[in-house]
């Protein structure tokens, strides 16, 4: 069995700026794991995680990246090399899938387009985006992809975000069969609904929806990005690598 060097861990986090992405990228530079992570937007949203993350002591490098883009992955893996030159190593250690976008629009008018946005961003995306990187993941690494508590459960006007979610979670069963040989493992984190500004801060700012969500979680309250964050930078450890080809919802006990 391949066991990672005794250095300091890198992960490359998608979607790290801001939401579950950022807590994931500060949670694992309290556990000492440095990071290279991505932004789409906001460069000055990106320099404020990464100076959070030195405060603790660990390195976070932004990059760029649309992750549905596809064409650009080969630029993006060229400065994913220079970023881990940067921090004197030639392999990164965990690959975490969390950008994404969601979309609520009934079946019945959900638009070609809409559709096609949703597969690129969400499913297309991530799914190249992991075989560009392959080639950089240590054998003995992890990987963790993002998907949603609706893929259990049926939320109203969800069902196109829904299925690309349901992509992502086949998507890493098949993963784990077939990067087993290089003992790398996969798993599936689900989010049930979490304070971010994911889907225009409805959970966060609309308290109507913030009380709806209390009433029909266990825990007696939505998410917030810390409840991920924390959860997904204690599952990328050593001590959890058995843990493979599983999915794991965080959510507080969400429409039990």
């Amino acid at each position: 069995m391949t066991i990672l060097a005794d250095r300091k861990r890198i992960a490359i986090v998608t979607g790290g700026s801001r939401g579950l992405g950022r807590s994931t990228v500060v949670n694992l530079a309290k556990r000492g794991v440095n990071s290279i992570f991505t932004y789409n937007f906001s460069y000055t949203e990106a320099q404020a995680v990464a100076t959070q993350a030195d405060d603790v002591g660990a390195k976070a490098i932004p990059l760029r990246l649309d992750v549905g883009a596809i064409d650009s992955f080969e630029a993006f893996v060229a400065d994913v090399r220079d970023a881990l030159s940067k921090m004197e190593a030639e392999r990164f250690d965990y690959l975490v899938n969390n950008a994404g976008i969601s979309n609520h629009t009934a079946f019945a008018k959900v638009t070609e387009a809409e559709l096609d946005e949703l597969f690129k961003v969400n499913f297309k995306g991530p799914f190249f985006l992991t075989q560009k990187l392959l080639p950089l993941i240590a054998d003995g690494g992890q990987i963790v992809n993002i998907s949603s508590g609706v893929t259990r459960f049926v939320n109203p006007d969800s069902i196109a975000y829904a299925t690309l979610k349901g992509a992502v979670e086949v998507f890493t069963r098949y993963l784990a069969h077939d990067l087993g040989p290089r003992n790398i493992n996969v798993n599936t984190v689900a989010p049930g609904a979490v304070q971010t500004d994911f889907s225009g801060g409805v959970v966060r700012d609309n308290p109507v929806v913030n009380e709806l969500v209390s009433k029909m979680t266990a825990l007696g309250r939505p998410g917030v990005p810390e409840d991920l964050g924390q959860m997904i930078a204690s599952l990328l450890s050593d001590a959890n690598h058995w843990v493979n080809a599983q999915r794991i919802e965080v959510s507080g006990g969400m429409r039990l």
